[in-house]
């Protein structure tokens, strides 16, 4: 008889038991009960305002858009392996890992977030304005992108 270490419970046969449920099944129920949510909200708000257009066709395509999210992820659980994060008894050292590559120091950022500073100033100043924000902008992205290809952090 062995214990579970997070249940306490006892199992025959030498094996700890683990409870695991759906992928992503937490996620998709809460997309998908945002329509039983907001598609109520919709008839009651087109009914009291005499199915005034721009509010009542905005909530419709809210419920449409929670349908599309949480379809999706009702499609997606069904193909993907279980995740740490799926199993209610998991620790927090079962998600540990590699999470990403990340630059330890770039200016391209602020180049990209000036361009676009520059572009968002050309609708209000002049439309001349937002072609040299654009350009900025193209430049810091494509330093941002190209950043590990060349140079000191080069793979």
């Amino acid at each position: 008889m062995n214990a579970d270490r997070h249940t306490g419970q006892q199992h025959a046969g030498g094996h700890t038991e683990q409870k695991q449920s759906r992928p992503m099944w937490v996620e998709a129920v809460l997309f998908t009960a945002g329509i039983l949510f907001f598609l109520p909200v919709a008839l009651i708000y087109g009914w009291v305002s005499d199915w005034e257009s721009v509010g009542t066709i905005s909530l419709f395509l809210l419920c449409l858009m929670f349908a599309l999210s949480g379809g999706y992820l009702i499609l997606t659980s069904r193909r993907i392996d279980p995740r740490p994060e799926d199993n209610p008894t998991a620790d927090i050292e079962d998600r540990t890992g590699e999470v990403g590559v990340f630059s330890p120091h770039s200016w391209w950022p602020l180049v990209l977030g000036i361009g676009a500073a520059i572009a968002f100033f050309g609708v209000a100043i002049g439309w001349w304005l937002v072609g040299i924000g654009a350009v900025v902008s193209m430049i810091g992205l494509t330093g941002q992108l190209f950043e590990f290809s060349r140079g000191q952090h080069a793979h």
